[in-house]
C-alpha cells in the first residue's frame, strides 16, 4: 500500500477517533510519515513538551489507531 494512502488513513483515524479528546487539553497531532508499520507523529501543544504525557498519549493513540488502521504496528513520537 502506498505510503501516502497510509498517511491519509492514519490522519483520518486520528482526526475522527483520537483528535477530539486530545484537543480538549490543547494537544495537537501531526502525522509526519508511515513506513514499515511505524507511524511517526509529532505532538504539539500541552502534551508535546512533557515526556510523561508523551508516553501516555502515544500508548492511548497506538491502541485506538490499531483498531482503525491495523497496518500500523506502533507509533513513534517525533519532536
Amino acid at each position: 500500500m502506498s505510503t501516502n494512502i497510509l498517511v491519509d488513513r492514519v490522519t483520518q483515524a486520528l482526526v475522527t477517533h483520537v483528535g477530539p479528546a486530545l484537543e480538549m487539553d490543547g494537544t495537537q497531532l501531526e502525522v509526519l510519515d508511515v513506513t514499515d508499520g511505524v507511524a511517526r507523529i509529532r505532538l504539539g501543544g500541552v502534551c508535546g513538551n512533557c515526556p510523561g504525557s508523551i508516553m501516555l498519549v502515544v500508548n492511548g493513540i497506538e491502541e485506538e489507531l490499531r483498531k482503525h488502521v491495523p497496518e500500523v504496528a506502533y507509533i513513534e513520537a517525533v519532536p
